[in-house]
């Protein structure tokens, strides 16, 4: 057997073939579609229940609600940061370089990387859930409450990473179905768990919203149990057919463990970082805003923890639903641009680029905007009304857009091995966002972090995309014309929604929530009928979604 030295970064002009298959593979544009579907329908479903939770959840504390929220934030944000540590971004560094050596033909080489990989997310989750569970008093921004919903975040450490891990195995055959329903699974069990607990504690034993919030966040050690056993029936199923692929593989590398280790190591760092970006900067407004907004606006801690938690909770709860749009396309897209990397095939990379850009544009703004544009009811829906909370709601619906596109930007970047660059313009956008925030909060109040955040991810998504278009020579013309058509047919899906609005609350009461959820049904329906009939209209939807939609069209009689 031969040797070979592991690759740091494969060149995109060495091109290796793999065997050729008898049956048509499906092209990327089609792996792409259907991996970003399979993704966004597990994680839309599973965003929707953990925003709809809310509504009973915070029902069930009543008057202590804003604190629970505020609590509840403090607690996540920071096992946001642990979650990320943990799993030591090695879940996309396998799926990365899973999806590399398959395309090598080396698919023994790919499960002796998973194997491997175990071990070491074992490891990770001991190290992580004991480290969480013993700086807690530091990490609690000096609310004592907050320690042990910090602590009860400790135990879910010790599964995700191993759960995270086959997650990414999937995900380096282009199998996104297993990793879509057990996050569906494990959302499920987790707000089962939630709810019950809340309820046992609030209203059964009458006890203390730091009791019930404690169990609310030791939930995802349960949904975390639930997900894996999924998982675990998945890889069971499925094992016989890796066995077949691993038996006729090439099987000319040989790579030792340490050397793999090593390598996985070296590409999950990039992950670590840029996986943890969003959570870095809500880290950054949880440690100054309530520090700073007290020299800007007169009223007690509370007042400024109420504050905190309408954009740091109740708003992003929201949000992260649309934002998950494009933490779905940015897994499908990490495997399938490594596929086409290792292949040295710059026109399929470069057309992958341009749809992927093309597909988050089409998906994300109007979801966003549509978001932006029900804020009213939407916020009355979940938390009941608050002008203040639903303007915050609006306007995190738009600063949504650009967190979105970070995340498919830095996928992009890391995909295609542009690790360091992709790293440095995270760092860059971090340090305008330490740079512009407290005269953001001083300017916008509440407003401020939300902006102060908007500016640093921009100018780091405005860097990665400068470096991508450089290097691979992106057809921007195509992009920036159907970015165009998006923007007309979202602005006008706004006006239309904006106005029917308006109508409804003349003779609806905007504080009611059922009045609320019936103008939310109407207004969000009839805008995406709008906003679907300017797409296929314009003919966009079949560009950029494919041919198919060409029969939608004409079942439809849409010329």
């Amino acid at each position: 057997m031969s040797k070979s030295r592991l690759q740091n970064e494969p060149s995109v002009n060495k091109k290796i073939e793999p065997e050729q298959n008898i049956k048509s593979e499906p092209t990327a544009q089609e792996k792409m579609l259907r991996g970003s579907a399979w993704m966004t329908a597990g994680s839309i479903t599973s965003r929707i229940l953990g925003a709809l939770y809310i509504i009973p959840w915070v029902a069930m504390f009543g008057a202590e609600s804003g604190q629970a929220n505020a609590l509840f934030a403090i607690g996540y944000n920071i096992y946001s940061l642990f979650l990320v540590i943990s799993t030591a971004g090695i879940p996309g560094a396998v799926a990365k370089q899973v999806a590399h050596y398959n395309a090598m033909n080396e698919y023994s080489t790919g499960r002796k990387l998973f194997r491997s990989g175990i071990y070491l997310m074992v490891i990770m989750g001991i190290v992580s859930a004991a480290l969480l569970y013993f700086v807690a008093p530091w990490l609690s921004t000096g609310n004592p409450d907050a320690i042990p919903v910090i602590r009860s975040l400790a135990w879910p450490l010790l599964i995700i990473p191993v759960m995270s891990l086959v997650r990414g195995f999937f995900q380096g055959y282009q199998d996104m179905a297993p990793s879509a329903i057990s996050q569906f699974i494990e959302q499920v069990a987790r707000i089962i768990y939630m709810l019950a607990m809340t309820f046992w504690i609030m209203r059964v034993l009458h006890g203390n919203y730091v009791s019930a919030v404690t169990q609310s966040t030791f939930a995802a050690f349960i949904g975390a149990i639930a997900s894996l056993l999924v998982l675990g029936w998945y890889f069971l199923r499925k094992r016989s057919g890796w066995n077949e692929l691993s038996r006729n593989s090439a099987a000319v590398l040989d790579i030792s463990t340490r050397d793999m280790l090593t390598e996985m190591v070296r590409q999950a760092i990039p992950f670590i970082i840029l996986d943890a970006g969003i959570t870095i900067f809500q880290l950054v407004d949880q440690y100054t805003f309530i520090q700073w907004i007290g020299r800007f606006m007169s009223g007690t801690k509370a007042d400024f923890y109420n504050y905190y938690q309408l954009f740091a909770f109740s708003s992003n709860k929201l949000i992260m639903i649309t934002v998950s749009l494009a933490s779905s396309m940015a897994v499908t897209s990490i495997p399938l641009l490594s596929e086409a990397f290792t292949k040295g095939d710059r026109k399929s990379l470069r057309e992958q680029i341009d749809s992927m850009l093309e597909l988050f544009f089409f998906i994300m703004i109007p979801a966003a905007i549509g978001m932006a544009a029900v804020a009213k009811p939407l916020y009355t829906i979940f938390y009941s009304y608050n002008f203040t909370g639903t303007l915050i709601l609006e306007f995190s619906s738009y600063v949504a857009i650009i967190l979105g596109l970070f995340t498919v930007l830095a996928a992009m970047m890391q995909g295609l091995y542009q690790n360091k660059k992709a790293i440095l313009y995270f760092v860059i956008g971090l340090i305008v966002k330490l740079i512009v925030q407290y005269p953001m909060i001083a300017l916008l109040k509440v407003f401020g972090p939300l902006m102060a955040t908007a500016i640093g991810l921009g100018v780091t998504s405005f860097l990665m995309m400068r470096s991508l278009h450089q290097r691979f020579d992106l057809n921007f013309n195509e992009i920036v014309r159907r970015l165009a058509g998006i923007l007309f047919s979202a602005i006008l899906m706004y006006g239309v929604c904006v106005i029917i609005e308006k109508g409804l609350f003349t003779f609806l009461n905007p504080a009611s929530r059922l009045q609320s959820m019936l103008v939310l049904i109407i207004v969000a329906g009839l805008g995406a009928v709008v906003y679907g009939y300017c797409m296929l209209r314009s003919r966009l939807a079949d560009e950029i979604l494919g041919e198919r939609v060409a029969g939608l069209r004409r079942r439809l009689r849409i010329k």
